[in-house]
């Protein structure tokens, strides 16, 4: 059965389900809704999605919403199936579940309201807060400290091979790469050489061209 995903493609959280789904070769068909002119505050919409958000799926009579959980639920549901997301023994899930999480706490909370500031707001004719970039700007790169150093050691964040740790930052991190302050990883050996091996899966390949963007 073919899943149904809610969302725009080239929005990150829908971004985040549809590599997911990719890298696990599930087939899904994508149901656009329109973020620019609010669709997700509709009630029909509400009825998917209490919050108003994207994404949303549709698996048959099973309905999900939240991007991290769904990659989650698939990445377990289809275990055995594409590419191996979860971790290959208890403890090496548990360490992709530690990344997965630094990525909530520690990387998304900086990097979601530089792209807000830098992307989304001029795109809204709305004025940008340079002061709150710049202090953000200065926690992000002790974080990406920390990730750069995690990388010296490990090709992958969670060890040797891409797992969801790796997936679940990369349509955050395109955004910001596509801003003025993408140095702040390229400048970083270990992050660069991260960013580069993991756009360069054929999955993200396929993904970029599904939204019309450049990889």
């Amino acid at each position: 059965m073919v899943v149904k995903v809610y969302g725009q493609v080239t929005a990150a959280c829908p971004q985040r389900v549809l590599l997911c789904l990719l890298e696990k070769e599930i087939d899904f068909e994508i149901v656009h809704i329109d973020l620019d002119t609010l669709e997700q505050k509709r009630p029909e919409h509400l009825l998917r999605q209490p919050f108003g958000q994207v994404p949303a799926i549709e698996d048959g009579d099973f309905k999900l919403f939240e991007s991290r959980a769904i990659a989650r639920y698939y990445a377990t549901k289809y275990a055995d199936q594409g590419t191996d997301l979860l971790g290959k023994s208890l403890e090496h899930r548990a360490v992709v579940d530690q990344w997965a999480d630094v990525e909530v706490g520690y990387f998304n909370v900086l990097v979601h309201p530089i792209v807000m500031n830098l992307v989304i707001k001029p795109r809204l004719g709305e004025e940008c807060d340079l002061t709150e970039v710049i202090e953000l700007k200065v926690k992000l790169e002790v974080v990406l400290d920390i990730y750069d150093n995690q990388l010296a050691s490990n090709r992958f964040l969670a060890g040797d091979e891409f797992t969801m740790a790796d997936l679940t930052h990369m349509p955050a991190m395109r955004y910001l790469m596509g801003t003025g302050l993408n140095r702040i990883v390229k400048d970083r050996v270990n992050m660069n050489r991260w960013w580069e091996e993991v756009t360069a899966r054929p999955a993200w390949k396929k993904l970029m061209k599904m939204a019309g963007f450049s990889n």
